[in-house]
């Protein structure tokens, strides 16, 4: 059965490659012409997305270089050493929803201190790998087609990232501890 998968997991994607033109073509789209124009609108697309991107990157700076995360994460440290939650990803539930390159790079380091097999190394990965950009994907897509009032799609993106936050603690704690 790996052998199988892994098989598929090799040609699915050069598949999907040749047989979406191929496809486009006996249907007597222009191929390449569709692809330009596709490019055209991405590339406008990327320009229209710079300056909420840069005022994203900004505020995620100042956040950081304020010591406003450090403040947060002292904060609830007692409450986290109650629960038996190591603080040291905590910071990652900040990061994570923000920025995805910021919290890959927190994770890395807490991976590179206390190693993959570690509980903290353990909760981090879980944690990057079920939770979402949650501020970054609204400002990205709701930012590239114009939508401007998005609470809602923000409330239920962060509730969603709480609770993968949460889950992924309380699995790594019931599995590994």
């Amino acid at each position: 059965m790996y052998a199988f998968l892994t098989t598929i997991s090799t040609w699915a994607i050069p598949a999907i490659i040749v047989f979406i033109p191929l496809y486009a073509y006996m249907r007597r789209v222009p191929v390449y012409e569709s692809f330009v124009e596709g490019a055209k609108d991405g590339f406008q697309t990327s320009i229209n997305i710079i300056p909420t991107l840069v005022g994203m990157m900004v505020a995620i700076s100042v956040f950081r270089a304020s010591g406003a995360m450090d403040w947060l994460v002292g904060l609830m440290r007692p409450l986290l050493d109650w629960f038996g939650i190591p603080s040291e990803v905590m910071p990652l539930a900040f990061l994570r929803p923000i920025t995805g390159a910021g919290s890959l790079a927190f994770t890395t380091d807490l991976i590179k201190t206390y190693g993959p097999d570690s509980l903290i190394g353990r909760i981090a990965s879980t944690i990057q790998g079920s939770t979402d950009t949650t501020l970054y994907v609204l400002t990205v897509y709701f930012g590239a087609i114009g939508i401007r009032k998005g609470r809602y799609a923000l409330k239920v993106g962060l509730f969603s990232d709480i609770v993968g936050f949460v889950a992924a603690i309380i699995i790594c704690m019931l599995i590994f501890v």
